[in-house]
């Protein structure tokens, strides 16, 4: 049979739910994989889900095949998912639209064969048909089967690293007619498998594969040490085969089938044919081998009672539109081979066809003891490639994959709490490495996707990307003498005076007059009895020199009159230390605004601080966070439902002085109320005082960002906790700021998943994130003349370009 159309040799009789009853009589129960991601796994996470198939499988009945089947296609990506309304937004989906990956389905069958005997001839017809009585007949053996494969399926989805369901009526025709249609696009075709081609459509197809005890070296194991990463002072590991998994890069599918034998059975035939070759007169060399090998297969089994005889068969199919592409592809398997000391087998003509065939699901029970190499199930399963493309979330930041910069979306935000309790993000690199490229890209998006964005800057970096969006934000500059028009005490009427607003108030003057102190619960009511008697006496012009003087007007009765007991509020030492800010005194200048002048901000969705004059300072600094947090809660954090993040820029610079600190912690205490995160920037983490406020603010920072950093991770790793993998990671970056595709990469932890991920941009995102230098002293001199940002970029690019 060299052609073969699929209507008229149909394999699947029957399918009920996702139970395939086959036209050979076999019964198969089909799953599709979710494999943790590429790069992501340590040598202890191989080790982990080794454990976990070999406690899944060995329990399975005898006369069960288990087929492993990964499918990897070149495809272009669509950019579906990706946004597409904004300038920046179009200009990524542009940029990424077309590119080429390989995308990997994993699929994971158990056949219960009509015989169990699993002794098949060489050439076996897969269409044959039987009975339809022989299937009605497998009843309650099929409902035996079905249970006992639940039971493999639950043991591996509760390994919490893969997921395996159950494919639809669907999925299965889909990938049935996909696989028989040789992959093609767009069209229905024959089959034409003679001796010297193998082509379907436009598609030639080989097969190089494992059948004997003979193609392996001395050993397999659970994972390898991964070159491209690994270098002088770490090891980064792969899975043992995963060289011929995603990083081949073309056309493929490795099949994996396990014939789960009788022990005893096996183990006779064995001794049988030690025996044999210990008889045979002519001892060659090959004998020699063979013998050593069974004898160590013997070993294994007879020395664990837990072994399970197996005999297993592993495939790759592999195809091209050119045929004489073959041999290069055939050349790459083989020296991936090699590094694992196998020796593959190649098929030609009739036995070609027949490995195709036998590699579909239904007919995998069809190979015969020729093609099969007899193991222990735990070997085997060292042959699984257990890893896969970068996972998308449905919504998130755009990030890129390591393996071929498409565009990935990770969910940082993490709206039902599933893989962080708390949404603070920290981002860790040296001068130069590209920290605030990073976070204009992070808090870009999160803008566009309606967060609304405070950024204290101490450095200038925000103003160019926050110009993009002209009616939407406003930049609040501190300059030397002057006030940035906060009025804590401001209220439009009476109804502005909830209990809210007098828990803020007595916080932000407790802030003041008494930062160096631990504030008891009878402090904070007497503050807050004081305020609201304020209010109530006082109608109009509230702000702190006119709070000062009711209460230095009023000291002589205002205690007794309000029934507060002295040690509760020492009213001299509250005018003495408040004295520095109101009248004549040093910093009277931040608080001397009558009208509060945060209405500017409050329909205002990106809004910056900046800092910059005053960072040397560290009393006007603590004031001005405090002012701020005050214009802060008063505005964007009034509606709860409002997703909000405050991001703190040259961070350490801010946290040169203790009370300080101690400012930035009441954010983070603050923020747990409301639906908001806040980001803090370091060039290094010992930057953060080695005190309980950082363990603190630390322990509440669960998505961590990292970028390259010469001088190493060690503190980083000792003060986040980082796993010795996470580390590896670490140490495995890599910047690529050359050639036609430049990207830096990072590392990114979201509570305990971690990997590295690259950002590459179009040259419209990367001018938008410019901070200094010529290029972005070109754009501000166009912008100047038009005062439209997205004019002064594109015109930039085109001079760029055309000159």
């Amino acid at each position: 049979m060299n052609k073969i159309n699929l209507a008229a040799y149909h394999p699947i009789i029957d399918i009920q739910d996702n139970v395939v009853f086959a036209n050979n009589g076999n019964v198969v129960l089909c799953y599709k994989g979710s494999l943790p991601e590429i790069y992501s796994l340590s040598e202890k996470d191989f080790e982990d889900m080794h454990g976990s198939w070999f406690q899944a499988l060995k329990s399975l009945p005898t006369g069960c095949v288990v087929h492993k089947q990964d499918v990897y296609i070149k495809q272009n990506y669509t950019a579906e998912q990706l946004p597409n309304k904004t300038f920046l937004e179009k200009a990524t989906h542009a940029h990424f639209k077309g590119r080429e990956y390989m995308e990997h389905q994993s699929y994971l069958f158990f056949i219960l064969t009509k015989n169990n005997a699993l002794n098949n001839n060489k050439y076996v017809n897969p269409f044959r048909k039987v009975s339809e009585k022989a299937i009605q007949e497998m009843g309650d053996n099929v409902k035996a089967f079905v249970g006992a494969v639940n039971d493999s399926i639950s043991f591996i989805n509760n390994s919490r690293k893969m997921e395996f369901l159950p494919l639809t009526e669907q999925e299965i025709h889909t990938h049935t007619n996909n696989y028989f249609n040789g992959f093609n696009n767009g069209l229905d075709t024959d089959i034409i498998l003679d001796k010297t081609n193998a082509n379907i459509g436009e598609h030639y197809f080989d097969t190089l594969a494992i059948n004997s005890e003979l193609c392996f070296g001395e050993s397999v194991q659970t994972s390898k040490t991964n070159d491209k990463f690994t270098s002088d002072d770490f090891v980064f590991h792969q899975g043992f085969i995963d060289g011929l998994g995603l990083t081949l890069n073309e056309n493929h599918i490795v099949n994996q089938i396990i014939y789960l034998d009788d022990k005893q059975k096996w183990r006779k035939l064995l001794d049988k044919k030690v025996e044999e070759l210990n008889k045979s007169s002519n001892f060659g060399s090959q004998n020699k081998v063979v013998l050593g090998k069974i004898q160590h297969i013997l070993d294994q089994i007879n020395a664990d009672d837990r072994a399970r005889v197996i005999r297993g068969h592993l495939n790759i199919v592999y195809w091209h539109t050119n045929p004489e592409q073959l041999n290069r592809i055939a050349s790459k398997i083989k020296t991936e081979f090699k590094e694992l000391d196998i020796i593959p087998y190649y098929p030609r003509g009739e036995e070609r066809k027949n490995y195709f065939l036998n590699s579909y699901f239904c007919h995998s029970s069809n190979f015969s003891n020729e093609d099969v190499y007899v193991t222990d199930l735990k070997h085997a399963l060292c042959l699984l490639i257990n890893n896969s493309n970068y996972k998308s979330d449905k919504t998130g930041i755009i990030f890129n994959d390591r393996e071929h910069n498409i565009p990935v979306l990770k969910d940082v935000w993490d709206e039902r709490k599933k893989r962080i309790k708390a949404r603070n993000f920290a981002i860790f690199a040296p001068t130069g490495e590209g920290k605030s490229f990073l976070a204009n890209n992070i808090l870009r998006q999160y803008f566009e996707s309606g967060v609304r964005l405070v950024i204290i800057d101490l450095g200038g970096s925000y103003t160019k990307f926050a110009k993009l969006y002209p009616e939407q934000y406003t930049v609040l500059r501190y300059e030397s003498g002057q006030n940035l028009g906060i009025n804590p005490f401001y209220i439009s009427n009476q109804k502005d005076i909830t209990p809210e607003r007098l828990e803020d108030l007595s916080v932000f003057l407790f802030e003041l007059f008494a930062s160096d102190l631990k504030v008891t619960k009878a402090q904070s009511v007497s503050v807050k009895k004081i305020l609201r008697h304020y209010y109530k006496q006082t109608a109009l012009g509230h702000s702190l020199n006119n709070f000062y003087a009711f209460i230095e007007a009023n000291q002589g009765q205002l205690l007794q009159q309000l029934k507060i007991h002295e040690d509760y509020f020492n009213i001299t030492n509250f005018l003495h230390i408040m004295s520095e800010y109101v009248g004549d005194g040093l910093y009277s200048f931040l608080f001397e605004v009558s009208e509060d002048q945060t209405y500017k901000i409050e329909d205002k969705r990106l809004i910056v601080f900046e800092l910059d004059e005053v960072k040397d300072n560290k009393e006007i600094l603590s004031v001005m966070l405090k002012l701020i947090k005050s214009a802060i809660q008063r505005t964007i954090w009034r509606n709860r439902a409002e997703k909000g993040i405050i991001l703190f820029d040259e961070f350490a610079k801010q946290l040169k002085f203790d009370n300080v600190l101690e400012s930035v912690e009441f954010y983070y205490q603050a923020i747990r109320k409301q639906n908001g995160a806040i980001g803090i920037i370091l060039q290094s983490i010992n930057q953060l005082p080695n005190n309980s406020t950082s363990a603190s603010i630390l322990e509440n920072t669960q998505v961590i960002y990292s970028l390259n950093n010469e001088k190493g991770y060690d503190e980083l790793q000792k003060r986040l906790n980082l796993s010795s993998h996470d580390l590896n990671q670490l140490k495995s970056i890599k910047n690529n700021l050359t050639g036609t595709r430049k990207y830096t990469e990072m590392f990114i932890k979201i509570g305990k998943e971690s990997n590295i991920f690259r950002l590459e941009v179009p040259k419209k995102v990367f001018a938008a994130y410019l901070t200094d230098g010529e290029e972005n002293d070109a754009i501000m001199a166009i912008y100047n003349k038009h005062n439209c940002m997205e004019k002064a970029i594109t015109e930039y690019l085109k001079n760029e370009y055309s000159s």
